[in-house]
């Protein structure tokens, strides 16, 4: 179908026959018509449908569906019945688990096949979560007005605006947050909290700007932090009360937090934080390391997944108690923290301050005596410790999204450690860093996709990088 002959060039509103081939990072179907590719939204491959172009570019077209002529085996019904798509936070609740850890898997070899040129000695399968629903221990809903009745409401923002989509039950999110949710809902619309009302960005008024809710995975140990536009004593003191209402209701609840964040900003907590009731942190494990978490900790989102990456990236770091392993962009320390047993030495470095005090607060609380860490940018501290000679043996690489620059790479290949393991949650710029470092002495020896963020489009990657001698 997708490959008929057409001499007149697609148009706006032009309704065609698209065979789906193919899917995007971002949950678009793919197919091609007229010698474009022509991407649609929450069309999956394997579907034969009819869509209707909206937008036309020299080398692209964007469309939507109009009909499903033949489903796809891997199409099925949405489990989300109330947000899905129009949050836009799950993009592949619309095909089955299976067909997205295959296109997952894809998207990663298709990474280092096209951009990074690169084909590994072993390419591993991925693995994807044993549970692709309420994975995550941390959610951070904005709160604001009903679009229906007005009254009080938490939810999500709509892709690419400020847009509430009221959200009472996230199926990422784990049950008991919806529960805080909804009985917060119920009790903002009664008068006793009333001061304490939605923030309105349009106007600057009104109070609460975000619930921001935490949970250890191990621990069970919940955290409810309002993110406020306004810091006075009777807000605090309204506040206090509400999550001490929530806290008699919900057992879990051992800590309420305050976050004040008065700026006009997409960012959502703001610089001061204070505890209203119970503990500052709560508690969990990773890996079998303690871990104390506040508002600000960096945490892996998704706790179980997690562990089995860092279980990867040990296996194929094959730390040995001689060896100095030294931890790039080493969050709260856990990847580093999680193979200090098996390593001589251990030392990480975090460009955000409050990341490092947790990853020293963390190897104190594990009884981790051979790891040190160090706050500052990676590039610069990597280039510090290669001019002063320091050799690790491993590297471990667990950069943001933009990847690594230049000068971490290099700073890595002066230094020459006999493997670098890279975990990324970018298959793009890990292919581009990877290619970078196989120009210069490192052959790519194992590459393993893997799902962090099932039902969403983003998935990760671990590496191994071994010097040719």
């Amino acid at each position: 179908m997708s490959g008929r002959k057409e001499t007149a060039p697609l148009r706006k509103n032009q309704i065609i026959p698209l065979e789906i081939t193919g899917m995007t990072a971002e949950g678009q179907g793919v197919g091609r018509f007229c010698g474009l590719a022509v991407f649609t939204a929450q069309a999956v491959p394997g579907d034969v449908l009819e869509v209707r172009i909206v937008k036309v570019l020299k080398t692209l077209a964007y469309a939507i569906i109009e009909r499903i002529v033949t489903p796809s085996p891997d199409r099925i019904k949405p489990e989300c019945r109330g947000a899905f798509p129009q949050c836009g936070g799950c993009t592949m609740q619309h095909i089955t688990y299976e067909a997205e850890c295959r296109i997952k898997a894809q998207i990663v070899s298709d990474a280092f096949t096209r951009i990074g040129r690169l084909t590994p000695k072993t390419l591993l399968p991925i693995f994807g979560a044993e549970e692709p629903l309420r994975y995550r221990n941390k959610a951070q809903y904005p709160c604001g007005r009903h679009p229906k009745t007005g009254k009080p409401c938490f939810g999500f923002y709509a892709p690419r605006s400020h847009r509430l989509i009221p959200v009472t039950d996230c199926l990422l999110q784990p049950v008991r947050f919806g529960e805080i949710l909804r009985r917060c809902e119920l009790l903002l619309d009664t008068a006793d909290y009333r001061l304490i009302a939605p923030y309105d960005e349009t106007n600057g008024s009104g109070i609460l700007r975000h619930l921001y809710l935490r949970q250890g995975y191990h621990s069970g140990e919940i955290m409810v932090c309002f993110v406020t536009a306004k810091d006075t004593p009777e807000i605090a003191a309204c506040l206090q009360s509400l999550g001490q209402q929530l806290a008699g209701e919900f057992p879990e609840i051992c800590s309420v937090m305050l976050n004040c964040n008065p700026r006009n900003t997409n960012v959502i907590l703001g610089e001061k934080t204070r505890c209203l009731a119970g503990k500052e942190r709560i508690a969990d494990t990773l890996c079998g390391v303690p871990v104390s978490l506040s508002p600000q900790s960096f945490y892996q989102v998704n706790t179980a997944q997690a562990e089995r990456l860092f279980a990867e990236a040990r296996r194929l770091a094959d730390p040995q108690k001689h060896e100095l392993l030294l931890d790039l962009y080493c969050g709260a320390g856990a990847i580093g923290l999680s193979m200090a047993d098996a390593a001589g030495k251990v030392i990480g470095v975090e460009i955000v301050p409050q990341a490092i005090e947790d990853a020293k607060q963390n190897a104190v609380c594990a009884g981790i005596t051979n790891a040190e860490f160090y706050c500052g940018d990676a590039g610069q501290i990597a280039e510090k410790f290669a001019a002063e000679g320091t050799r690790p043996d491993i590297i471990v690489l667990d950069p943001p999204r933009k990847g690594c620059d230049a000068k971490t790479l290099d700073s890595c290949l002066q230094m020459a450690p006999a493997r670098i393991v890279m975990i990324s949650c970018n298959p793009a710029t890990a292919a581009r860093d990877a290619a970078y470092l196989c120009g210069k002495g490192y052959s790519l020896d194992v590459l393993r996709p893997a799902d962090f963020f099932p039902r969403t489009g983003h998935v990760e990657c671990v590496v191994l990088l071994t010097r040719n001698d």
